[in-house]
């Protein structure tokens, strides 16, 4: 479903609920989950730039929320708190990666993995390039550009996340787009005939 008819929950909805959670009503836990699932997911596989471990990255991120759920005090929105928590998931789990020796020197998994998807797929081939477009900017352009126009976070909270003037995260969106035009001009770009 396209992200413009996905329905979210208001954040004082899901606010409202991490507060009854930390106070230890379970249902509020359930319901928080399932209104941030969808948005952490997105959020951590942009991140680590690795789809393939964004459930495992959403799965400890939120197991880390509903430890700290008794520290939540309400004073933001929980969405941008538990996004936070997301964020340091995926920079933790970054730096593990890099410390780890790799165990086999073969291809990009991700590629070979690709290279099996039927790529007739309505929609495919638009989806790659996509991605490999946001992919290709600057790491806290691409973040800023996810958390406003795809999670749909206001500058503010993001600007909170990052920790970092507002005017900062608009610059950095504003030239992720300006990156993404460009980007999508030079891959259509057609050669002219000599």
């Amino acid at each position: 479903m396209p992200p413009a008819l996905i329905r979210r929950t208001p954040d004082e909805v899901v606010t409202a609920w991490a507060l009854a959670a930390a106070r230890g009503d379970g249902e509020a836990v359930e319901r928080l989950i399932r209104a941030l699932q969808n948005d952490v997911r997105r959020y951590v596989a942009h991140l680590a730039d690795d789809y393939q471990a964004a459930d495992d990255l959403t799965q400890e991120t939120f197991l880390r929320a509903v430890t700290a759920l008794h520290r939540f005090e309400g004073r933001g929105s929980a969405r941008a708190w538990v996004l936070a928590i997301a964020r340091r998931t995926v920079i933790d789990s970054l730096r593990r990666t890099a410390v780890r020796p790799r165990l086999a020197d073969t291809d990009n998994w991700e590629t070979a993995a690709e290279r099996v998807q039927p790529l007739d797929l309505p929609g495919f081939d638009e989806g790659v390039a996509l991605r490999e477009l946001v992919a290709a900017l600057p790491r806290e352009r691409r973040e800023a550009f996810v958390m406003t126009q795809v999670l749909d976070l206001s500058y503010a909270e993001v600007a909170e996340m990052a920790d970092c003037p507002v005017g900062t995260v608009r610059s950095r969106v504003s030239r992720a787009r300006a990156n993404l035009a460009r980007l999508m001009e030079e891959k259509t770009a057609v050669p002219v005939a000599v």
